[in-house]
């Protein structure tokens, strides 16, 4: 069903009054369910388990991965499954947006944990408390709503802006309720056979997995003489490097340095092949071509000048060479410089981001609030404006109260960065609306630099500020996303509010315990320690770029080999150059600064399974298959399904697996 919306010149000649009028007797459905009580718990249950898995990934890579289309596919087969034995009704559309909303929200929580709270904790060398994590993340998340709000009437209502990723949902949701039903189905098919599969992979390649299986199940230890659990090997080149301890065979070395020393290893990483199908093969070559260059061509040089090398630590332990020390020691500083300069002259070339959300910050001043609500056609289902200027004032003095209380930001800096952080949002929500991009990354370090060069001594008073203007940004603008697919629907907008504080809740409480397990485990005597938080399974690229500014911040560049500081002004110019270059070829120019620099901070066998996923899906593109055919549906339509299938599998099959090496 084609569904409706207003024509251009409406939109330029009606006032909001008329849209609004028009929206409510054209398109509104204030008879279909919404926000019940199967579309909360089911939005909840999922949300959980997604934000599980982007956690997983954001560990892994750095990238948030959304999670909207995925649990509108989850929702839709799991209700059209039950409704066909009978067990329960078909969901209605706006069920399903409900519980997209909730979902998405949730995933939305994990950001914070994998950079600015990951990145304090590395600086710092504290642990903090999770309910502090939860107190913290869900304050300013909240408080991202309370913001979104006001501008929701502006850029949706009035604008009538595209929101790109909304409307793709949107248009996804009609076409599953009102077009054929089989196509949901499906998807929902791929997606959960590729799951399936990968999961069973993921089993066998999972040594806590199979020695639950074999050793404690199946007592194999004591009636087969086992030692070690048997099982797959998910490095690859693993099976060769036995042969070569055995049979005295040739090991790779690059300039006198052992391979395995530069992370250059051979992985079967289910997870990152999806990972690379969603990024597309332009972005998955940036990466690859950034830890190419890294850890194959300057990593061997830098280690011969012994700019990278072997050291005791304070505990009299040697640490030696790897590529997680290549990248603390040296690659840190150029990746970082290339990630922030390119994302920022990225922002730079779009100056009607800030001109746009600058006019639409003047254009808010006019009626007062209750002069408006006079003749306001949605008074009744929206989100009434008196919460956000209520909650507004007091959810930010609350903000700034947890941020000095749980981490030491004095009161000052802490009310300072208030208006900046409102100032970007806006920002932030107008790229959103026009782009689907949130350049929350850009902003954030706008933050964190302004807040630094007034206290560089504190490590908390930029990285939580900085964190804070992300996570309210990011909140802001996709709530404002997610309310798109529901206003093409004819949802409520006050019970999609509400969904969104329950999917904030979900994620808070789901993936909260989880960074514990998976980043924090304790050792044999119980004891945590941040040391753990990055590891050969988790790079965590995102809280790594988050100290390295950090680290400039407090310690200026004085302290580094010439080396670095020479990378560090070369990585500049070239990401300025590759910019550039992208600007003017409109997009066509196949190297993204952003993604070189993540390249250098992610594992190499990371970087080039996402170039296989990627690479694997760009090829079946290309072959241009016809619309409508098996092999279309597939690799085309199914992309996403495929994708969400092998990040699911692997990653729920990955988390179970850490916490079973916990427990044992």
């Amino acid at each position: 069903m084609a569904l409706l919306q207003l024509t251009d010149e409406q939109v330029q000649t009606w006032t909001r009054t008329q849209k609004d009028r028009w929206w409510f007797e054209n398109v509104y459905r204030g008879d279909l369910p919404q926000l019940t009580i199967r579309s909360a718990v089911t939005g909840f249950l999922l949300g959980g388990i997604l934000s599980a898995t982007a956690l997983y990934i954001g560990g892994k890579t750095g990238i948030s991965i959304g999670v909207g289309l995925t649990s509108v596919i989850l929702a839709f087969a799991l209700f059209r499954g039950l409704a066909s034995i009978g067990i329960a009704k078909d969901f209605t559309i706006l069920e399903n947006n409900c519980t997209q909303s909730i979902a998405t929200a949730a995933g939305y929580m994990i950001t914070p944990l994998v950079s600015s709270m990951g990145a304090y904790m590395l600086v710092t060398g504290r642990i903090v408390p999770w309910w502090q994590l939860i107190v913290w993340n869900a304050v300013i998340s909240i408080l991202g709503v309370l913001v979104a709000f006001p501008l929701k009437r502006r850029f949706i209502n009035e604008d009538q802006l595209p929101f790109p990723e909304g409307r793709a949902c949107g248009v996804v949701l009609d076409t599953l309720y009102t077009g054929k039903g089989d196509t949901g189905m499906f998807k929902a098919k791929l997606l959960g056979v590729t799951g399936v599969f990968t999961g069973v992979y993921q089993f066998l390649t999972s040594d806590g997995w199979m020695t639950l299986v074999q050793f404690k199940l199946l007592r194999m230890d004591q009636w087969a003489g086992m030692k070690e659990p048997w099982h797959f090997l998910e490095r690859l080149d693993t099976y060769y490097y036995n042969l070569a301890a055995k049979y005295a065979l040739w090991t790779p070395k690059i300039l006198g340095t052992d391979v395995r020393q530069l992370g250059l290893r051979l992985t079967l990483d289910a997870a990152m092949l999806g990972v690379g199908g969603l990024m597309g093969i332009r972005v998955a070559t940036s990466c690859i071509l950034g830890a190419f260059i890294n850890f194959a061509v300057l990593a061997p040089i830098m280690i011969e000048r012994g700019d990278i090398k072997a050291y005791t630590n304070p505990a009299g332990k040697l640490v030696q060479i790897s590529r997680g020390e290549i990248v603390n020691q040296w690659s840190l500083w150029w990746g970082v410089t290339m990630m922030v300069v390119g994302s920022l002259v990225s922002l730079m070339a779009k100056p009607e981001l800030f001109t746009n959300a600058f006019k639409s910050l003047r254009q808010r001043s006019g009626p007062a609030p209750a002069a408006v609500a006079v003749d306001d056609p949605l008074a009744h289902i929206e989100l009434p404006l008196w919460m956000s200027f209520v909650g507004v004032p007091i959810f930010s003095v609350l903000g700034a109260w947890v941020t000095h209380e749980f981490f030491g930001v004095p009161w000052l800096l802490a009310f300072i960065s208030l208006p900046l952080i409102f100032v970007l949002t806006v920002i932030c929500t107008n790229s959103m609306a026009l782009t689907s991009w949130t350049p929350t990354g850009s902003l954030s370090k706008i933050t964190q630099f302004t807040m630094g060069a007034i206290d560089r001594t504190n490590p908390a008073s930029n990285l939580i500020p900085a964190g804070m203007t992300a996570e309210i940004a990011s909140n802001a603008a996709n709530l404002l996303s997610d309310i798109k697919p529901g206003y093409m629907l004819g949802a409520k907008p006050r019970q999609q509010a509400i969904g969104h504080v329950i999917g904030i809740f979900a994620g808070a409480i789901a993936s909260t315990p989880l960074f514990f397990l998976l980043f924090l485990p304790p050792d044999s005597a119980g004891v945590r320690s941040v040391e753990t938080i990055v590891s050969d399974q988790f790079a965590m690229p995102g809280a790594l770029q988050w100290k390295g500014v950090a680290d400039l911040i407090a310690k200026g560049v004085s302290n580094l080999p010439p080396s670095a500081i020479i990378s560090m002004i070369v990585a500049a110019v070239a990401a300025v150059a590759f910019e550039v270059l992208r600007i003017k070829t409109k997009g066509r120019f196949p190297i993204s600064a952003v993604s070189v620099g993540l390249g250098v901070v992610l594992p190499p066998e990371s970087c080039f399974a996402m170039w296989i996923g990627a690479l694997i899906f760009w090829w079946q593109a290309r072959k241009k298959l016809e619309p409508g055919s098996r092999a279309h549906d597939i690799w085309v339509e199914g992309c996403e399904p495929i994708c969400a299938g092998l990040i699911s599998g692997a990653a729920l099959v990955g988390i179970g697996n850490a916490i079973v090496n916990v427990l044992m």
